[in-house]
């Protein structure tokens, strides 16, 4: 008699949640159980893989065997993500890449388009190392962790970084805004420690776009598919800048970001059903 109620009462529960997972309108259930997928499955890879990953620690090259499997979590979701301009990403060099941020799926969309780059280093603050086992899985991966509340020790970290980097050709990944944005019009001030890292390595800043995730807003619980453009910008050179040229180098580099994030809004954004639940806010 229990089992029978146990099991009508599963078969409920998995109807309303699978009816809920296929509205488009505002919908916490599908809100939440969207992100969880991603984040159980980045737990559960990491729970299996980092022994692995001991055999050559800190090996940018580990993260490569990891991203090939999350990445297809993007099928689930059913995003599309498209890269333009990658070859400028696949040139054999040291380099820092710069994105805007705007929510923790920014990491899938990296995922998408990792082979491309081959060798990089995530940077990532330092709290998420202690959730593990993602955080062992993501250090033994070659992503290097900083304490933003201690100024001075990150950036001599990131200085040991930009060494490396210039030595094996590897590019470093970060998001100047410093945190996530969640105003799809318009992209946070940028922070100079990326820049800072350039100017002092003489590599050339390649700044990464993303379009807006037009499909999501945590207020109103919206979690849609969707397709995300990435697109490339030109290198940035830094050779002959110094620390003094970083201010002006950080408001061009902006400013460039900033005309491509417009342009990419409007075309997204028009691309959409009239009756498309769309928001410009995360």
């Amino acid at each position: 008699m229990w089992y029978k109620i146990f099991i009508f009462t599963v078969v409920c529960v998995m109807t309303y949640i699978l009816k809920k997972l296929h509205d488009t309108g505002p919908n916490k259930v599908k809100f939440y159980f969207n992100f969880c997928i991603f984040y159980f499955a980045s737990s559960a890879l990491a729970a299996v893989i980092w022994p692995y990953f001991l055999l050559s620690p800190k090996n940018v090259r580990n993260a490569k065997i990891g991203v090939r499997i999350l990445k297809h979590v993007t099928k689930l979701y059913d995003l599309k993500w498209h890269l333009r301009d990658g070859k400028i990403l696949s040139e054999d060099r040291a380099a820092v890449i710069i994105s805007n941020h705007q929510s923790s799926l920014d990491i899938l969309g990296m995922f998408n388009i990792w082979d491309v780059v081959d060798k990089m280093a995530a940077i990532a603050k330092k709290e998420l190392f202690y959730i593990w086992p993602f955080g062992l899985s993501a250090y033994l991966a070659g992503v290097v962790f900083i304490d933003r509340s201690n100024a001075k020790e990150a950036y001599k970290q990131l200085q040991l970084i930009s060494e490396v980097m210039i030595k094996n050709k590897t590019k470093i990944w970060l998001f100047p805004e410093g945190t996530r944005n969640k105003d799809y019009t318009k992209l946070q001030p940028f922070k100079k420690g990326a820049f800072n890292i350039a100017v002092t390595a003489q590599v050339p800043i390649i700044p990464v776009v993303f379009s807006p995730y037009y499909f999501i807003n945590k207020k109103k619980y919206i979690f849609n598919k969707g397709h995300v453009v990435i697109q490339c910008l030109e290198p940035v050179p830094t050779v002959g800048l110094t620390l003094d040229d970083v201010p002006d180098l950080i408001n061009k580099v902006h400013q460039q970001m900033t005309v491509a994030y417009k342009e990419l809004s409007k075309e997204v954004v028009s691309a959409l059903p009239a009756d498309y639940p769309f928001t410009l806010e995360g």
